[in-house]
Parts: C-alpha cells; sequence; structure tokens
C-alpha cells in the first residue's frame, strides 16, 4: 500500500502508532485529569430543532420528543430529549494514544432527569486509566482498554447523566494483518422479498406512547418489542453526523479542516482515489479508511449502536416509564448493508435504592449473520397500577 508522506507529514494511510514504555508512562501520568471538550461541542442548549435534527439522525419519530402538541399532554408537560441527546451534545473526546487504532469497546450509562427543551447541557470528561496492554489477542494484536468518564449537568448543576465510555486501542498494522481472516461477504446480498419484508416490519413499529406499562403487569421472561435498523446505508451513517452525535473533534472543512491537520497530522490522511484530505473518522463512511482500520468496509460508530437500544427501550417503555441505566459490549462491526435487530427480555423485577418499581433486562442487537452485535443490560422505572 502507498505510504507515501506529504510534505506536512500527512500519509496516504492511518497513522500505525506503537506501544512503548514512554506512551504507557505518559498515558499514566493523564489518569485523573479533566480533559478539554471545546473542538468536540455539538449543542449546547436542548433546542427544539437540536433535538429534532437528532432524532431524525437515530430515526426515531417518539412524538414525546418530537411533537411539541403531544408533549405538552405528557407527563413533563413539554417536550423532552430522548436520553441518548447527550451524545449530541458531546460524543466523547480523543486522549493520548498517538498513532494507534481505536475501537469503541463498551458503555455503561446512568440517567438522571429527562433533558427538557431549552435547558443548557454542559459536560465534564475525565481520563479514569487503562487496562493493559495485553500481551496478544487474535483480534488485534496488543491492546488496552481505556476509560474516560463523562458527566452532563444542566445550568442548574442537575447530573442528567454519566457515561462510562471505554475504547480499545490497538497498533493498527497488527489489525490490519488480520483483517483477512474476518472476511465476511459485504454489503450483505439482500433478495428484493427479504428487504420487502425488513421494511414491513420497520414501518409496523410504535412507540407505546401514552398507554402506560405498569410495572405490576410485566412478568419475568417478557420480550420487549423489536425495533429494525437497516439495511445500512451510507445517509444512515452521515444522518448521525448531522445530527451532532458523533465526530470526535468534529468533522470540518475546507481551510478549517487543512488547519487542524497540518497541526495534528496523525488526525488525518491523504485518500489515493481522490487525493482529499480526509478525518480518522471517516472509517464510519469510506470503505478504504476502515480497511485502513482492519474493518472490511465502512461500519456504524459504537454510541450509534447505543442510541438504538435505548430507541427499543423507550418505545417498549412508554412516555411514563424511565430509562435509569444500560450497558452496552461492542461486539461484531456493523457495517454498511447490515440489518441489525434489538430486542430484550426481562430478567428482574423490585423496587430500588430510590424507592422506584424496577425492571432489570437483558438486552441484545443481533444481525442477519446471527452475530450478537451488542450484548447489554437496562434498569428501567415503570409506574404503578393505580389501586381500583
Amino acid at each position: 500500500m502507498n505510504n507515501e508522506t506529504d510534505n506536512d507529514g500527512i500519509t496516504k494511510e492511518l497513522a500505525k502508532g506503537k506501544f512503548t514504555d514512554t506512551m504507557l508512562a505518559n498515558m499514566r501520568a493523564l489518569i485523573g485529569t479533566e480533559l478539554r471538550t471545546d473542538a468536540c461541542l455539538n449543542n449546547e442548549y436542548a433546542t427544539r430543532l437540536a433535538i429534532l435534527r437528532f432524532c431524525e439522525g437515530i430515526g426515531d419519530d417518539n412524538p414525546l420528543w418530537t411533537d411539541a402538541d403531544y408533549a405538552e399532554g405528557g407527563p413533563y408537560g413539554t417536550l423532552v430529549a430522548p436520553p441518548s441527546f447527550i451524545f449530541a451534545c458531546l460524543g466523547s473526546v480523543q486522549v493520548g494514544w498517538p498513532g494507534l487504532g481505536g475501537f469503541h469497546a463498551e458503555t455503561k450509562m446512568t440517567f438522571g432527569e429527562p433533558i427538557r427543551v431549552g435547558e443548557k447541557i454542559t459536560a465534564k470528561v475525565v481520563f479514569d486509566g487503562f487496562d493493559g496492554p495485553i500481551a496478544d489477542s487474535n483480534f488485534g494484536g496488543r491492546r488496552i482498554k481505556d476509560y474516560l468518564r463523562q458527566e452532563y449537568r444542566n445550568e442548574d448543576g442537575e447530573l442528567k447523566a454519566t457515561f462510562i465510555c471505554s475504547r480499545m486501542r490497538f497498533e493498527r498494522g497488527e489489525m490490519q494483518k488480520r483483517r483477512e481472516s474476518r472476511a465476511l461477504d459485504v454489503p450483505h446480498p439482500w433478495k428484493d422479498e427479504e428487504l420487502a419484508e425488513i421494511e414491513r416490519q420497520i414501518l409496523a413499529e410504535r412507540p407505546r406512547g401514552a398507554t402506560p406499562r405498569y410495572w405490576d403487569d410485566v412478568q419475568i421472561g417478557d420480550e420487549i418489542d423489536v425495533i429494525t435498523k437497516g439495511p445500512l446505508g451510507l445517509t444512515d451513517f452521515i444522518a448521525f453526523i448531522a445530527a451532532g452525535a458523533a465526530p470526535i473533534p468534529r468533522v470540518s472543512a475546507h481551510s478549517v479542516a487543512l488547519k487542524r491537520y497540518h497541526k495534528h497530522p496523525k488526525w488525518a490522511f491523504r485518500d489515493p482515489r481522490t487525493h482529499a484530505l480526509e478525518p480518522v473518522y471517516s472509517v464510519h463512511y469510506n470503505d478504504y479508511a476502515a480497511q485502513l482500520q482492519g474493518a472490511q468496509i465502512a461500519y456504524d460508530v459504537g454510541i450509534q449502536r447505543t442510541c438504538w437500544q435505548i430507541h427499543s427501550l423507550t418505545n417498549w417503555m412508554g412516555d411514563a416509564g424511565r430509562l435509569k441505566a444500560l450497558t452496552g459490549q461492542y461486539r461484531a462491526h456493523v457495517y454498511l448493508g447490515d440489518v441489525v435487530r434489538l430486542g430484550g427480555r426481562v430478567d428482574a423485577k423490585e423496587v430500588d435504592a430510590d424507592g422506584q418499581h424496577v425492571v432489570k433486562l437483558t438486552t441484545w442487537a443481533t444481525n442477519q449473520r446471527g452475530q450478537q452485535a451488542m450484548p447489554g443490560t437496562a434498569v428501567v422505572a415503570l409506574p404503578r397500577r393505580p389501586a381500583a
């Protein structure tokens, strides 16, 4: 592969850093550091249009977040944002590990009160450290797992959500060597009748809405309604960026981007087909970049998948339900052309430490290959059935 270097230090490959003792020592010294977020902020305010644009970008048209007249009659008396809207304020921040590749590995979240329209949301991000490096793995050679703690508060200091973002860091050269061992038939060769059935299922999906789902009526072993995403197209991936949910740092163009890349050459590469400079983030819409990362073709964003998980849970719990916590592990890549079905099962019912009646769920996201792309868990608070 051509790895010629421009006079600005940018190559036609993604940077290929190595784990070194110096790198590890530098990263240990950063543990506990609050990180700068200015280059990654997208929405400071939960305006009506910011919420709507985000919901369109994840394919969630629940009227509680998108219809002001409907929401006025709901439990909050106004529009609220879906719990995933925090990603539209600040998806995440990059820290250290110069030249290494990275995949989002795991998400852990807790939620406070919903974000109401008009609230100002501020994010605080702290580097909480890392595990490893693990000596070797079949997936991509030596790797580490790092942890960013992200706290989102409104202007009154109320904690709206906490997001523990864990990423796997690896040496891209080692990941590329193993790419062929993970080869798949992508994009998936769908048949017309399969596509028609997928679209029928999607069009039949409905949020529970104003009809309460009572804690009393839920049984252990119940499964939640399945929602389907796909076949995933380039526009689905771009819409997520347009929703303000992903770039770390923000995607930019022309002279703004060029100045950033000259300052940080490892943030970019030169596409050999178009000769344009592209950000590392383009692995999520550029097949060439994705292959340099050791993947097959362009793939989804980890938090994008979590947004779909949240969509499935809020559809099921109804307007009166509250999502309190979730986890998700990102296993298989979700590629362009894939279909993902998200569901879950009730595993327990209890009264929690806050005195709320909650259900605990196991959740999943499976693709058309039968792979479990995101095993997870969730805790949902539900209303009690009124006494007769």
